[in-house]
């Protein structure tokens, strides 16, 4: 079988960067001046997200389905948002895809996750040549490479789902939860910045890995309503998913010792045995 990976992207405001661009006063700290940068995004724009190039890449979330079974984790050993740790969690990405050509999943990933994995890897320095594969050493990738909006390779499937309109575009958490999964938790991605400003990563990367099981289910019900499994198959393939999630209740390794696990199945009336 052709390897899965869903992944999402945690991030924060590049502090270091917009000091580098004299951004704000050299003389504030990072939180004082990312502030004041977001206060003027706020104003001219309407609201105060800063674009891609200036979002430090803080956690990288993936569920990885192959024949061996499935896994979720977050990339790197570390939890810092240095540049060096930045940098590893780009490579780690992309390694996965050289080694094992997977097929991406996404949600928003083509507007949001890939423009911001290509800009830090820009400026890391990062190379990634399968990725940026279109055919010309490998003629597999002529017609179906990770970059083409229309390509499968990478599958945004709320780009998809919606029939390439952005009007129709829905969250995540609502559909992920009118489909019988658990959606977020309550939690919320905004709120990632006061999050890594008051050290809570663990509960950052335990957010991002129920995002992207969220992504998984959702595209195995996809791909029951495309025809390409059954009925049969697809409910073998969530008890599957239950089982995983099971398995990391309690572990050690897994942030907050796996107990988001615990809340993710209660809140996910269709994993229920």
């Amino acid at each position: 079988m052709t390897p899965i990976l869903c992944f999402d992207l945690e991030t924060i405001p590049d502090a270091a960067g917009l000091r580098r661009l004299e951004s704000f006063d050299s003389s504030l700290a990072d939180a004082e001046g990312v502030a004041a940068v977001q206060a003027a995004r706020m104003e001219s724009h309407g609201n105060d997200f800063l674009p891609q190039y200036l979002q430090r890449v803080w956690v990288v979330g993936c569920a990885f389905r192959d024949e061996e079974g499935f896994r979720v984790r977050c990339l790197g050993d570390s939890h810092g948002a240095s540049d060096e740790e930045e940098s590893a969690r780009i490579r780690s990405f992309f390694k996965v895809i050289e080694k094992h050509t997977p097929q991406l999943v996404s949600w928003n990933g083509s507007g949001f996750d890939l423009p911001v994995l290509h800009h830090r890897a820009m400026i890391h320095g990062v190379s990634a040549p399968r990725y940026w594969e279109q055919g010309d050493d490998d003629r597999d990738f002529k017609y179906n490479n990770y970059l083409s909006r229309y390509h499968h390779r990478h599958c945004d499937l709320m780009d998809v789902v919606s029939g390439y309109q952005n009007r129709a575009f829905a969250p995540l958490d609502g559909l992920a939860r009118l489909c019988g999964f658990a959606g977020k938790l309550g939690e919320d991605g905004s709120k990632v910045w006061q999050s890594f400003l008051e050290g809570r990563d663990e509960s950052v990367r335990a957010y991002c890995e129920t995002d992207v099981v969220n992504t998984y289910l959702l595209f195995s019900r996809f791909r029951l309503i495309r025809g390409e499994w059954s009925e049969k198959f697809y409910q073998a393939e969530l008890q599957l998913v239950r089982e995983s999630l099971e398995k990391m209740v309690g572990d050690a390794t897994s942030p907050l010792k796996g107990e988001h696990w615990k809340r993710y199945l209660a809140a996910a009336p269709a994993l229920h045995r």
